[in-house]
């Protein structure tokens, strides 16, 4: 590199890193949290009644042989709820789109799955080439909207990826035009997202998020009312490999982190990071008891301060998929219920109509409208899961990125990636955790 261009580059830092400085000058930051309520809307109050006291189980993705991945949930002011996930012929891929559809407490069915947004239209509204979309995570904007971030891709694989957020107005009906949120001055990427926002106690925003280009590790964002970029904190000094992180907000000043783990460590947990300060500070990662195989997890603060956590309770493969309980802060977990468990099988070299037959009493335990459907409705759910299943010349089953909220009725919510081939939902009910915490008091 010559001499001028080396003093250009120099030049090129210095002026960017001035521009930070700027930026952060102007900052008005405050901390401390605000508490999640929990009221109760007059559509879910009704809708209690309804509840049955095991899980209710559906498909909350209707469309057959594609891929989806990485859901998440909203309640609408009706008591209904929202999902969201991303939904093409392969992760990455340039025809992946962010899909949605809608629960309806009442009748406990899905409306059909409709397009929110694509690389297409992204890239239209922002007027820069986007080369993939994934990742959206939805949540309660100050002013009542809705607000959907999810992740764009400019160039590269996920390392390379920014932020992106839309608003709606009509509860997820139309959205406004998507805007790239600001992270950095200088180039602005390897920025993701894929766990619940938390509220800060003045009603601004706080977005936990993840960096993965050259070294992996948990940040979160500060966001004014607008949905502008007002800070961004490292969650942890030394947290390599700590990913997705979720925040469990306590109280007023304490709140529990949970990540996922991608680094090295032979015996890989689920990693925990915690404040006492509001999030003005963070303290130094250290491993739960929790194991976690470099996979996903959601967890929540239930109304009665306890903590449930979803996740792959193992150190490989994500063939299970748990329920648990922390009633101390997260020190200790108690298993609830394995919501998914296909590891008896696995490492079987079972022949492809055996497999098959797996996935066909698979599918219609997990949706209730299938139970007893026709052959000729669960072959194609069994046809539409094969690719996955069979991908690799055995009998291979994922069930992985969870999420999960608790609405104003007291009910549980959970979705995650069934097989990469659906999006399941749960409904927990407050009778059935009532019942699953008697079943596993110590």
């Amino acid at each position: 590199m010559s001499k001028y261009r080396r003093l250009a580059l120099l030049a090129f830092v210095l002026t960017a890193f001035a521009m930070a400085l700027f930026k952060a000058s102007g900052w008005s930051v405050a901390y401390g949290f605000r508490v999640p309520t929990h009221g109760e809307s007059k559509a879910a109050l009704e809708s209690t009644g309804k509840t049955v006291l095991g899980n209710q189980t559906s498909f909350a993705s209707s469309k057959q042989n594609t891929q989806v991945h990485a859901s998440s949930l909203v309640e609408l002011k009706d008591g209904r709820v929202r999902a969201f996930w991303f939904s093409g012929s392969r992760e990455g891929a340039a025809d992946v789109n962010i899909n949605t559809a809608v629960f309806d407490p009442a009748t406990r069915v899905w409306s059909a799955e409709q397009t929110v947004t694509g690389r297409e239209s992204t890239q239209r509204s922002l007027h820069r080439y986007i080369a993939k979309v994934g990742n959206p995570v939805a949540t309660r904007a100050p002013d009542g909207s809705l607000w959907l971030f999810y992740v764009t891709v400019s160039l590269g694989g996920w390392a390379g990826s920014s932020i992106t957020l839309m608003s709606s107005n009509d509860e997820g009906g139309s959205w406004n035009a998507p805007r790239r949120l600001i992270t950095s001055p200088f180039i602005n990427i390897s920025t993701l997202v894929k766990s619940p926002p938390f509220t800060y106690a003045d009603g601004t925003i706080g977005l936990p998020v993840y960096h993965e280009f050259i070294s992996k590790f948990a940040e979160v964002l500060h966001l004014d009312k607008t949905g502008k970029v007002v800070d961004k904190q490292r969650m942890a000094a030394g947290g390599q490999g700590t990913l997705q992180p979720v925040v469990l907000v306590k109280n007023e000043q304490e709140a529990l982190v949970l990540t996922r783990y991608a680094g090295k460590d032979p015996e890989p947990r689920v990693i925990s990071i915690s404040t006492d300060s509001g999030g003005r500070r963070w303290d130094k990662p250290s491993k739960s008891v929790l194991k976690n195989p470099n996979s996903a997890l959601t967890a929540i603060v239930l109304a009665d301060g306890n903590l449930l956590a979803v996740l792959n309770d193992q150190t490989q493969g994500r063939d299970t998929l748990s329920l648990a309980m922390s009633s101390d802060s997260g020190v200790t977990w108690r298993r609830l219920q394995q919501l998914e468990d296909m590891s008896a099988i696995q490492g079987q070299a079972l022949d492809e109509p055996t497999c098959l037959g797996e996935v066909e009493k698979l599918v219609r335990t997990s949706d209730a409208h299938l139970a007893q459907a026709d052959a000729q409705q669960i072959g194609a759910y069994v046809v539409s899961a094969k690719a996955r299943v069979r991908a690799e010349g055995n009998c291979h089953f994922e069930f992985s990125y969870p999420y999960m909220i608790e609405l104003s009725n007291g009910e549980v919510h959970v979705s995650y990636t069934w097989n990469r081939t659906f999006i399941k939902h749960v409904v927990l009910s407050r009778a059935k955790l009532q019942q699953l915490m008697l079943e596993v008091k110590p």
